[in-house]
C-alpha cells in the first residue's frame, strides 16, 4: 500500500522470551519521539515487508512493532507442535504487549491497528487505558460473533459459488460437518489441527481462496494475496485465523460492551464503504460509543486502499500534533 513517509530502518530488534514462546519486536524512528505501537492484521499475518513504517513520521515517532505470538519471526510458529495453540488467546497477546512495553521502558504509547490489529488494539486499550495515548485504526474490526458469522457464513449470499466450495470442502472432510448445522469456522479450526500435513495444506488452500474472494469487491477484483505463496506463512495464517475466529477472539464481554473504559481516549477510525467482508457498521457503532473518536468513511475503498492509507498517516500526524505540538 502507499508510501507516505520515507521508510525508516529498524535500529533495534530482538526476541522477547515469554516462557517457552518468544515474540519478535523491532524499533525504528526517533528514540526520543512519541512512542507508537503498530499491530498487524490476520490474526497471523505478521509484519511482512514492513510497510507499516511509511505510515508514521520517523522524525516524530518512536515506532515499535512486533510479530504477534506464533507468526512471522516469533517462535515457535503456530503450526509447530511446540507452539501452545490453546494458550494463544487474546488475553495472552495483551499480556505480550504489556511485557514488551515494560521491556522497552515505554510509559504509554499511541496504538495503530489494521483489521485484526484493530481488535487487538481495542482489547489492549480496554485492559490498560492508562498506557494508551490515543488510537488509530484502519479496516476496523472487533471480531464479535456477529462479525465472524458474517464473514464466514452470511456474506456467502454475495459470493454463493465461492461459499459453496468452502462449505463443500468441510462437508467432504469426514469430520461430520453439514452446512447450516454448526459453524463452518469451527469445522475449519478443527481441520487445521489435523496431524496430517496434507489435510492442513488442503484446508489452507480452501480458506485462502475464500479470503481472497470476500475482499475482492473493495480491492478492485479478485487477486491472490502473495502471503499464500509461502506455504509456511499460509498455514500459520489459516491456523491462527480459524483458531481466533472460532472462539470469537476469546472476548467475553465483547469490545462494544466495554467502550466506557476508553471513551476518553482520542481516536481516529478509518473504514472503507466498500468493505463487504467487514461492513462499516462496526466502525459506526464504535464511534457512537466513543465520544473522543473521529470516524472517517472512505466511499471508494474496501478493506484497505491507497486513500485509506493516506488517511491513516494523516491521522497519526494529527494526533502527534495534539500529543506533542511542533515547537
Amino acid at each position: 500500500m502507499g508510501e507516505v513517509f520515507a521508510r525508516s530502518v529498524p535500529h533495534r530488534s530482538g526476541l522477547l522470551d515469554l516462557g517457552g514462546q518468544s515474540v519478535y519486536w523491532e524499533e525504528s524512528g526517533d528514540p526520543a519521539g512519541i512512542p507508537a505501537l503498530y499491530l498487524h492484521g490476520g490474526p497471523g499475518s505478521g509484519l511482512r515487508d514492513g510497510g507499516y513504517l511509511t505510515k508514521l513520521d520517523p522524525e516524530r515517532f518512536r515506532i515499535v512493532a512486533l510479530d504477534q505470538r506464533g507468526c512471522g519471526r516469533s517462535t515457535p510458529l503456530a503450526n509447530d507442535p511446540r507452539h501452545d495453540l490453546d494458550g494463544n488467546t487474546t488475553e495472552r497477546l495483551i499480556a505480550d504487549l504489556e511485557a514488551l512495553r515494560v521491556h522497552l521502558e515505554v510509559e504509554a504509547w499511541l496504538l495503530n491497528g489494521v483489521s485484526w490489529g484493530s481488535t487487538l488494539a481495542l482489547a489492549y486499550a480496554q485492559a490498560y487505558p492508562e498506557r494508551v495515548l490515543g488510537i488509530v485504526l484502519m479496516a476496523v474490526t472487533t471480531t464479535s460473533r456477529a462479525e465472524v458469522d458474517w464473514v464466514t457464513e452470511t456474506v456467502g449470499a454475495v459470493y454463493p459459488e465461492a461459499w459453496d466450495r468452502l462449505a463443500s470442502y468441510a462437508e467432504g472432510a469426514g469430520i461430520g460437518y453439514r452446512r447450516y448445522d454448526g459453524r463452518l469456522i469451527t469445522a475449519y479450526a478443527r481441520l487445521m489441527r489435523d496431524p496430517d500435513p496434507s489435510v492442513r495444506q488442503a484446508t489452507t488452500a480452501a480458506w485462502a481462496e475464500w479470503e481472497d474472494t470476500h475482499v475482492s469487491i473493495g480491492a478492485g477484483g479478485y487477486r491472490r494475496d502473495p502471503r499464500w505463496d509461502d506455504p509456511v506463512v499460509a498455514e500459520v495464517v489459516t491456523t491462527l485465523v480459524t483458531h481466533y475466529w472460532s472462539q470469537d477472539a476469546f472476548l467475553d464481554p465483547p469490545i462494544l460492551a466495554r467502550m466506557n473504559l476508553i471513551a476518553h481516549l482520542p481516536a481516529v477510525l478509518i473504514h472503507g464503504r466498500l468493505d463487504v467482508s467487514g461492513p462499516v457498521v462496526t466502525a459506526w457503532r464504535l464511534a457512537r460509543e466513543w465520544p473522543a473518536s473521529e470516524l472517517v468513511v472512505d466511499e471508494g475503498e474496501g478493506h484497505g486502499g491507497l486513500s485509506m492509507v493516506e488517511e491513516w498517516a494523516a491521522a497519526n500526524s494529527r494526533l502527534a500534533d495534539r500529543l506533542r505540538p511542533r515547537g
